[in-house]
């Protein structure tokens, strides 16, 4: 049988979680007001400030325990990808965006009305949402 120290102390430590999970459910929802609504920045934005956020913790980290000569499961101070990996990855990248200028130029010239509405409607939607 629980006494009731026990119990008291499973009751103190739920409180304790749940308190904590709220703080951090504010202090989120005040960093996404701040970021989107007070700066008037894009949810991606918002997104990628985060990650960049998280890429440089995890570098760091990994650089302090490399020092301290802490193994870890999961280095990402050793992440590499090859040479050819590399290269195709930034050759996609240059064909989507050329492809992209492509149209885009042909639109703007105006003499193909169907592809101007569709990438004009592709744009102010793409403006409204982000």
């Amino acid at each position: 049988m629980m006494n009731s120290n026990s119990s008291e102390v499973v009751v103190v430590e739920r409180k304790r979680i749940e308190i904590g999970k709220a703080i951090i459910a504010l202090v989120c929802g005040t960093l996404v007001y701040y970021h989107c609504a007070f700066k008037n920045s894009a949810i991606v934005s918002l997104f990628s400030d985060v990650f960049i956020v998280l890429l440089c913790s995890l570098a760091i980290l990994g650089l302090l325990f490399r020092q301290m000569t802490i193994q870890v499961p999961v280095d990402p101070l050793e992440w590499q990808i090859s040479q050819d990996t590399a290269n195709t990855i930034v050759a996609s990248f240059a064909n989507t965006v050329g492809a992209a200028e492509s149209v885009l130029r042909v639109a703007a010239t105006g003499h193909d009305k169907r592809l101007f509405f569709k990438v004009s409607i592709s744009i102010s939607i793409i403006y409204i949402y982000f």
